[in-house]
């Protein structure tokens, strides 16, 4: 592509992102996540209704009247984003592929981290993590990460979010708030997000398609696993199939969900073709409202 559509591009979804950003999840963010705690800022004269914890006795006791310290949250954080970039994020069918929303949401997420003067990183990966952009501030940074989420081109089509989440651990010592997007079509992970969770604040993404849950009637269909190549036919006008694929999907989402409940993570769900702000805004409500 040539560079100018690339410029373009980033500003298209800078603008969209940061109208999300300013218009409806202002505050939002700030209130969902704490800082890494509280700072002495200074010390002031007390005034009626001071807690009397935070009288300074000693300034009190030097200038004969009641002083009390004051603190601020210290609200530097580290958000790093995990981004599932395998070959089944290709798919699509309701006019935006899967990994046009994972650029929306990671670009979204981005621009709350810079506005509120938090760092921002970004880990691409697929059956290997095959990009890392290291957390950093400012407008420039931010539009690398956006551009990195628009224009990475895979190496690899499989999906490993173990191996991710393992080099996670081994490489991001300091707590981080980390944003899984994934399809989490994938298996064997569980070990590897136990301990990320312990080290970090864990929130899943799990982006999906209508398609992917529901089977439609649309006749015989030739299908590709687009991570594996394998080609299948499928008779979707049979009641049997239809029934079978979405006992199994419900089996895999349910095996899923319970995983995260032990581990005691809240997820949010996006879908193709559908507005992610909702579901963003209502996971940073129930964040808000659990501080």
């Amino acid at each position: 592509m040539l560079q100018s559509e690339l410029l373009k591009k980033v500003r298209r979804i800078e603008i969209r992102t940061s109208h999300m950003v300013n218009d409806v999840l202002a505050g939002q963010y700030h209130s969902a996540f704490k800082g890494r705690g509280m700072e002495f800022e200074e010390v002031r004269d007390y005034q009626y209704g001071d807690d009397v914890r935070t009288i300074d006795w000693n300034v009190s006791a030097r200038y004969g009247r009641p002083f009390v310290k004051v603190f601020r949250e210290e609200r530097e954080l580290t958000v790093l984003l995990l981004v599932d970039m395998s070959a089944s994020h290709g798919f699509g069918t309701r006019e935006q592929l899967k990994r046009d929303l994972v650029a929306e949401i990671g670009a979204t997420l981005a621009f709350s981290a810079i506005r509120n003067n938090d760092k921002i990183g970004l880990m691409c990966f697929t059956d290997e993590v095959e990009k890392t952009v290291p957390a950093r501030k400012g407008a420039r940074h931010v539009l690398r990460v956006v551009r990195e989420l628009l224009y990475h081109r895979p190496r690899r089509s499989g999906t490993d979010l173990g191996a991710a989440l393992e080099h996670l651990n081994r490489t991001v010592k300091r707590r981080a708030v980390v944003f899984v997007v994934s399809d989490f079509q994938t298996g064997s992970y569980e070990d590897a997000m136990r301990v990320a969770r312990r080290r970090h604040d864990v929130i899943p993404i799990v982006i999906s398609d209508p398609w992917e849950q529901k089977m439609e009637d649309i006749g015989l269909v030739q299908w590709t696993d687009a991570e594996t190549g394998q080609v299948v036919l499928v008779d979707t006008s049979s009641r049997r199939v239809r029934r079978q694929y979405e006992e199994d999907i419900c089996r895999m989402t349910e095996e899923r969900d319970a995983l995260l409940r032990r581990m005691k993570i809240d997820a949010i769900e996006a879908r193709t073709g559908e507005p992610f702000v909702e579901p963003l805004t209502r996971f940073f409500r129930k964040r808000e409202t659990r501080r």
